[in-house]
């Protein structure tokens, strides 16, 4: 049985000033709320 974590974990907000690809605006959690997201994390070597 999967256990649900939803209500129960609060991620903390992105900080403002990075750098949004393909985004007109900064992004807050709220306005993701209940949609599927897909974050890449990748740097440079």
């Amino acid at each position: 049985m999967a256990t649900r974590y939803a209500g129960k974990v609060n991620a903390p907000d992105f900080p403002h000033g990075l750098d949004w690809i393909n985004a007109g605006s900064p992004v807050t959690l709220a306005q993701l709320r209940g949609k599927l997201v897909v974050l890449d994390f990748w740097t440079y070597c």
